[in-house]
C-alpha cells in the first residue's frame, strides 16, 4: 500500500515539475483553448483516425531544442525545452523563436518502449514537420523526409536497445526563401502573408506492428456500382497473403472481401446509406492481413459512401452534383491558423470548433486554402459533414498578384529541383486525404502563384484520383484543362467570364473587415479588402452580397468561396475574431441567407 503511494505521488511530482517547466511565451492574443493545452498530456487523440491501431505511445510533450547555424554537428547542449508539437515560433511552443534559412532546429527526447510490445516492430510516426527532417534513434540516422505537410515514419525495430531511447531530429525551413510549399508563410508577414512555421507541428508517436502489416489505406466508394474498393499498401507481406475488409453497420457486417496482398478488395455495399452534408453517415471498416488462416496485423477505419460528380442542367449550365443530385457548394476560405499555436491548433477540440461553427453559419463547404491539417480535421470533416476544397499550398518565388488571362496566362519556369518537389508533395497530400469522403475537390494553383505547366499537372492530377473534381487553377491562369472555372472577385460577387463546358464557381469574394479592439494581433495595424464600423453594418454588406450571389447562380455560378472564416494576424476579414473570442457578424442572419444560398439548386 505505501508503496503504490509513494509511486502515485513521485508520478504526481514528476507531472507537476512538468508542468511548471512550461508556459506560453509572448502576450499575444490566445484563443480560450490555449489555457486548456496540458504539457503533460498533448494533443492525446490518436492522430490517425483512417488506420487505427489499439496500441500507441504518444511522443507529444516538452523536448530539447537548439537552434544552431546550419551544417554544424548534433548539439552536445541544447537552448532549453520546447513543447511539442507546436511550431517553435508559437506562443504555445513556449519558444516563440524565429529560425530562419540559415538556421537549424534540433529536436531531442528520450523515451521507453513498452514492455508488452516485445517481439513486435515498432514503428515511428510523424504527422508533418515543416519542412526538411532527418532522424536520428540511439545515435543511428534512421531516414529523412522532405515535405512540410504530410506523414512519415520510419521502422526503428533494429535500433532499439534495452531500457531508454533517444530520439534526435534536425529541421530546416528556408520559408520563402527556398522553393518548397509554403502557402501563407514569409519571413516578413504583412497583409494577407503570415508568420513562418518551422519544425514538428503534428504529433510524434510510436506504435507496435507484426512483422506484416499495414502501411496505408486507399479506399474509393462507387454508389452507383453499390461497393467499395480498397487498396491496402502493405511491408513483408508475400503474395500468397490475403488482405481481408469488412465494412459495417453499427456492428453489423453488411459486405466483405478478399484479395491477394497488393491488390485492390472489392466489397460490396448493398442499398448503402449515402454520406451528405445533410446526413453524414459512415460506415466502419476493419482491414487485416491474413496468413495461413491467422490475422497478422489489423486495422480500424471507416468509409463514407458518397459520389462528386458534374452533369448539365435542362438550362444547359453545367453543375456540380452530390450523389447524382445538383448542389451549391457555398462555404468560406479557411486559412487555418490560431493565434497561439500558427499552424498547430492547442487542442482538438478547438480544431473541431471551426467546422462546427462553419456549420452553424449555414455553409456546407469549407475551401482549405494553401495549407493542409492533420488527419483527424478531415476526420472531423467526415463526421460533421462538411464538403472540402483542397488547396495545394504555393510556394517557389512566384511573382504574386500576377495578371491572369483565360487560356493565355503566363507561367513561371521552376527548376527541375522545384518541381520534382512539388509533384512529390501535391501527391502526398493527395494520398493524405484520398480517403476522406468529405474531400471533393483538388485545387493544385491558387491565382498563378507559383503556377506551372499547369495542363500536365491537373491532367496527372485527374488521372491519379478520377473520383474527385479538380479546379485547375482558382484564381489563375486558366487553361482548357480540368472541370471547374474558377474566378475570384473582390468585395462584391461578379462573373466576368463563363465557359459553357466547364463548372463556373466564384472561389473567392467578400473580405468585409471588421477589426474589434483588444481582439486584434496587433493594434493599429490591421488589413481588409473593406471595413466597417460596426456588426451591423458589416452583417448588412454580407447579407447584401450572399443576395447578389443568389442571382449569380441562375446565371451559372455553381460553388462560391467566402473570404474567411475568422481574422488571421493582421487580415480582419474574418467571420470570426482570430482568437474565436468573437463572432462579428450576426450569426442567425447569415446562417439564414447562407442556407438559401446552400438549397438554391435543389429540386
Amino acid at each position: 500500500m505505501r508503496k503504490s503511494f509513494l509511486t502515485a505521488l513521485f508520478s504526481l511530482c514528476i507531472l507537476m515539475a512538468v508542468a511548471q517547466a512550461w508556459k506560453p511565451a509572448g502576450d499575444l492574443i490566445k484563443s480560450p483553448w490555449a489555457e486548456k493545452v496540458d504539457p503533460a498530456n498533448v494533443l492525446p487523440e490518436y492522430p490517425r483516425p483512417q488506420m487505427e491501431r489499439g496500441q500507441w505511445l504518444n511522443l507529444n510533450g516538452l523536448w530539447e531544442y537548439s537552434i544552431v547555424p546550419q551544417g554544424s554537428n548534433i548539439p552536445a547542449d541544447y537552448d532549453g525545452q520546447i513543447l511539442v508539437p507546436y511550431p517553435v515560433e508559437s506562443s504555445l511552443s513556449g519558444v516563440q523563436k524565429r529560425v530562419g534559412d540559415k538556421n537549424e532546429l534540433w529536436y531531442k527526447r528520450t523515451f521507453t518502449v513498452p514492455a508488452d510490445w516485445k517481439n513486435k516492430n515498432v514503428v515511428l510516426n510523424f504527422g508533418a514537420v515543416d519542412w526538411k527532417a532527418d532522424v536520428w534513434v540511439n545515435d543511428v540516422k534512421v531516414g529523412s523526409h522532405q515535405g512540410g505537410y504530410t506523414p512519415f515514419s520510419f521502422d526503428i525495430s533494429s535500433f532499439l536497445t534495452k531500457g531508454e531511447q533517444t530520439l534526435v531530429v534536425r529541421v530546416w525551413d528556408p520559408s520563402n526563401s527556398g522553393y518548397q510549399p509554403r502557402g501563407k508563410q514569409v519571413n516578413d508577414p504583412h497583409g494577407i502573408w503570415y508568420t513562418p512555421v518551422t519544425g514538428i507541428w503534428q504529433t510524434v508517436w510510436i506504435e507496435p506492428v507484426a512483422k506484416s502489416y499495414i502501411k496505408h489505406l486507399r479506399t474509393v466508394p462507387n454508389i452507383d456500382g453499390g461497393n467499395v474498393s480498397v487498396l491496402a499498401t502493405t511491408e513483408g507481406t508475400a503474395t500468397t497473403d490475403l488482405i481481408e475488409v469488412k465494412v459495417l453497420d453499427n456492428g453489423k457486417v453488411v459486405g466483405t472481401g478478399k484479395a491477394v496482398a497488393g491488390q485492390e478488395v472489392l466489397v460490396a455495399v448493398p442499398d448503402a446509406k449515402l454520406w451528405s452534408p445533410d446526413s453524414p453517415f459512415l460506415y466502419d471498416m476493419e482491414v487485416s492481413i491474413v496468413q495461413n488462416g491467422k490475422v497478422a496485423d489489423a486495422v480500424k477505419s471507416y468509409v463514407g459512401m458518397r459520389k462528386i460528380s458534374t452533369s448539365v442542367d435542362k438550362n444547359g449550365i453545367m453543375r456540380m452534383q452530390l450523389n447524382n443530385k445538383d448542389c451549391f457548394q457555398f462555404g468560406p476560405l479557411d486559412q487555418g491558423w490560431w493565434p497561439d499555436g500558427l499552424y498547430t491548433a492547442p487542442t482538438d477540440e478547438a480544431l473541431l470548433f471551426d467546422i462546427k461553427k462553419t456549420k452553424d453559419f449555414g455553409f456546407n463547404m469549407i475551401r482549405k486554402h494553401v495549407k493542409v491539417e492533420p488527419a483527424r480535421w478531415y476526420y472531423h470533416c467526415d463526421r460533421e459533414g462538411m464538403l472540402v476544397w483542397q488547396d495545394m499550398p504555393s510556394g517557389d518565388n512566384s511573382p504574386q498578384w500576377q495578371r491572369y488571362n483565360y487560356f493565355d496566362g503566363k507561367e513561371m519556369e521552376r527548376s527541375a529541383k522545384s518541381e520534382a518537389n512539388f509533384r512529390q508533395e501535391w501527391k502526398e497530400i493527395m494520398d493524405l486525404t484520398y480517403s476522406n469522403p468529405s474531400v471533393v475537390v483538388w485545387v493544385p494553383f491558387n491565382e498563378a502563384w507559383g503556377q506551372f505547366k499547369t495542363e500536365e499537372i491537373v491532367e496527372w492530377t485527374k488521372d491519379y484520383d478520377p473520383s474527385r473534381l479538380v479546379n485547375s487553377a482558382s484564381g489563375g491562369n486558366h487553361y482548357n484543362v480540368g472541370d471547374i472555372l474558377d474566378m475570384h472577385h473582390y468585395p462584391e460577387p461578379a462573373m466576368m467570364i463563363f465557359n459553357s463546358k466547364k463548372v463556373n464557381v466564384l472561389g473567392e469574394y467578400g473580405g468585409i473587415g471588421l477589426p474589434l479592439e483588444d481582439h486584434l494581433w496587433e493594434k493599429g495595424r490591421n488589413w481588409g479588402y473593406v471595413q466597417y464600423k460596426n456588426s451591423q453594418e458589416a452583417t448588412d454588406a454580407y447579407v447584401k452580397m450572399a443576395e447578389r450571389l443568389k442571382e449569380l447562380i441562375t446565371n451559372g455560378y455553381s460553388a462560391a468561396v467566402y473570404t474567411q472564416t475568422t481574422d488571421v494576424e493582421i487580415e480582419v476579414n474574418g467571420i470570426m475574431t482570430y482568437d474565436r473570442k468573437v463572432i462579428k457578424l450576426d450569426e442567425q442572419r447569415i446562417h439564414k441567407v447562407n442556407q438559401e444560398v446552400c438549397k438554391s439548386l435543389e429540386k
